[in-house]
């Protein structure tokens, strides 16, 4: 805890002082002024730790202060649309979740923005997968003796999640799913509930974010089980991937990305693709992210980055229907 807040306190600092570069664009200079980095989160959590480690590199490159703004509610979409309504010429931004971008549009009947239509797509900006874990009592070290443990109990395992509608959430529907077992789902009002409950024993496993449960799989409060993710994490190496499991349909990372208002000029998306690109081959950034369990993205951007979007909205949407989640 000390080592985040350490370094959330070093990116704002950081982000306040006006760095030496500036970038050319086709239409004049761009950035002109401070910029501003919409976090849709309240400070703390991981998307605004991930934010502000961006910002910290994007002032230096872009030769402007890049102010963190927390803007949260909605799962991420009230803090998101204040960006689709923006004013579009790249000097206010957001780094958002797959939940504002590609879950909660299938979820929201009455969404205030459309993902293709009012935001520009920039970068990809980090992944992080969801870790299952279970409390001790549950008799399960692996995905394969959880699943048997569920199946001879079908209806008497719960698992806990941040919310309706949330990754950790369509995470243990998809698991329910491929495996076939009957686990009942208990929302919570934010992950630090969950996780209170789960080690208290109240319900009995759980997906989350992967720095959210690794300070008490640490400590021997939680048993980690598998990784949803495409690779095993250098926090926990010795935890399998659920493909690795043999379950490699159930693959939930999250992921935060950078957008633009749409109609932003061009050359300023580019100056902004470019400059994303470079923070998140850097380093300092690379180790950064490490430590809080996600993994830069630093390739994927523009159309690629749309793509994506557009793929994971399509598979976390049949996941929904099929579950019949909703978004509170």
């Amino acid at each position: 805890m000390m080592k985040r807040r350490a370094l959330a306190a070093a990116a704002l600092a950081a982000s306040a002082a006006a760095p030496a570069e500036g970038q050319p664009t086709a239409g004049g200079a761009f950035p002109n002024r401070p910029m501003r980095l919409v976090v849709p989160f309240p400070p703390g959590g991981p998307t605004d730790l991930i934010g502000r480690v961006l910002a910290q590199k994007l002032s230096a490159l872009l030769g402007q202060p890049v102010m963190v703004e927390n803007r949260s509610g909605g799962g991420g979409v009230v803090g998101t649309d204040t960006v689709a309504k923006a004013a579009p010429d790249g000097h206010t931004v957001a780094v958002t979740s797959a939940g504002a971008l590609a879950i909660a549009p299938n979820l929201v009947a009455s969404m205030p923005y459309q993902v293709g239509r009012d935001l520009a797509p920039v970068a990809l900006v980090a992944t992080v997968p969801e870790l299952l874990a279970v409390h001790p009592d549950v008799p399960a070290n692996t995905l394969a003796e959880l699943v048997a443990h569920a199946k001879a109990r079908p209806g008497r395992l719960n698992f806990a999640s941040s919310g309706n509608g949330s990754m950790p959430h369509l995470a243990g529907e998809a698991l329910r799913f491929a495996a076939g077992v009957e686990i009942v789902h208990v929302p919570y009002r934010g992950a630090a509930p969950a996780v209170t409950d789960l080690v208290s024993g109240q319900v009995q496993m759980m997906f989350a974010d992967l720095p959210v449960l690794l300070p008490q799989v640490r400590s021997g409060a939680l048993r980690a089980v598998v990784l949803a993710g495409k690779e095993r994490a250098p926090l926990l190496p010795e935890v399998p991937t659920t493909a690795e499991a043999g379950m490699p349909q159930v693959l939930a990372e999250n992921w935060y990305g950078l957008v633009a208002p749409t109609r932003t000029p061009e050359p300023v998306l580019t100056v902004l693709r470019d400059a994303s690109a470079r923070a998140l081959r850097d380093p300092e950034v690379e180790a950064a992210l490490r430590e809080q369990g996600a993994r830069a993205a630093g390739g994927m951007g523009g159309e690629e980055f749309a793509a994506f979007v557009r793929a994971e909205a399509e598979r976390w949407g049949e996941v929904a229907r099929r579950s019949g989640a909703t978004m509170d």
